[in-house]
């Protein structure tokens, strides 16, 4: 692309931007997690709508899917937004110190209320630039839902939404202005849910067996797992279910989900088939039983050499983001797209 039509989509990109500002503050405002972004969803199928784009609802059999396509012919340019949120980061917006709108409530901690409308926005405009031009393409927007711990993406793939697109790009908030190296780790995020049996902790105790005692012991395996895996993993864990919170009695059931992250698949699957191992102990430990359920799981990011560098040399023309000494906080709902 030359520079003289690099400016002119950017142009095309500045004529829009109070109107997708006011949509990122839209969203921002109705923070939904994974798979129930439904306002969030129709707020960006009716910008779909004004815009122009034939529009395609409940993709892949996900109601908060939504895919909008402008054009004829020619190659298949996908850009990709999201518009989850996360639970407990509920924030007022503008100011630069924790200050939530609800206790505990939902919230666009990292900028989820601009993806969406930062990649809408770029679609428009080359919707309009293929148009002015008279170029034969087609340009897509693919709302995703769930990026989140959801996995929506993967669920689209299957369904073959992607399968016709010659290039797909996507962007995210982040502590730089530069384009981002293709590293993302595969991961697989499995709750174990154990098993045992209650008692009185007090009068019989030799009746119970600990659910809750098997989780601990399965963390303490991982943990000393640590030691013995790439230095590109990573394992996290959180649990959600202790059974109870009553100290005299024996649980019953407790949960933990875990968070396996490596550099590729095969990688990824040895780390689960040991986590799946120590679990596995922890039961027979315990006189517990285990059953393990997949909530998601993502393959690793493959880098396209060429398209990064072309998005490279235009960021490279456009220069990083400014501020000045009144704007330095930047905490605005709608931070530039």
């Amino acid at each position: 692309m030359s520079a003289k039509n690099s400016s002119h989509i950017w142009d095309l990109v500045e004529a829009k931007r109070e109107a997708f500002f006011a949509l990122s503050d839209r969203i921002w405002e109705m923070p939904e997690l994974n798979y129930e972004e439904y306002q969030s969803s129709a707020e960006h199928t009716a910008m779909l709508e004004q815009q122009g784009f034939r529009i395609a609802r409940g993709v892949a059999g996900i109601p908060t899917a939504v895919m909008g396509e402008a054009g004829e012919g020619g190659p298949v340019i996908a850009i990709l937004g999201e518009y989850d949120a996360l639970p407990g980061l509920s924030q007022e917006a503008g100011i630069a110190e924790q200050k939530p709108v609800n206790a505990g409530g939902n919230g666009h901690g990292c900028g989820h209320n601009l993806l969406g409308s930062g990649s809408l926005m770029a679609a428009t405009a080359v919707k309009e630039y293929l148009e002015v031009h008279g170029l034969k393409g087609r340009v897509r927007y693919y709302g995703c839902p769930a990026e989140e711990g959801g996995s929506a993406k993967g669920f689209m793939v299957r369904a073959g939404v992607f399968d016709d697109v010659d290039v797909a790009i996507s962007w995210h908030p982040a502590a730089f202005a530069g384009i981002n190296n293709p590293i993302s780790l595969a991961c697989n995020e499995i709750n174990f849910h154990f098993s045992g049996r209650s008692s009185h902790a007090a009068a019989s105790p030799h009746l119970g067996r600990s659910a809750l005692d098997a989780v601990e012991l399965m963390n303490v395996g991982v943990n000393y797992m640590r030691e013995h895996m790439p230095s590109t993993a990573r394992i996290h864990y959180a649990v959600t279910d202790t059974g109870g919170s009553a100290p005299n009695v024996v649980q019953a059931r407790a949960t933990v989900r875990y968070l396996i992250r490596a550099r590729d698949l095969p990688e990824m699957q040895g780390l689960l088939r040991r986590v799946q191992k120590i679990a596995e102990g922890a039961a027979l430990m315990t006189e517990t039983t285990v059953r393990s359920e997949i909530v998601s799981g993502d393959a690793n990011l493959i880098g396209n050499t060429p398209l990064e560098q072309l998005m490279h040399q235009n960021l490279e023309r456009l220069g990083p983001p400014y501020s000045t000494n009144e704007t330095k906080p930047l905490l605005r709902k709608s931070r530039r797209p």
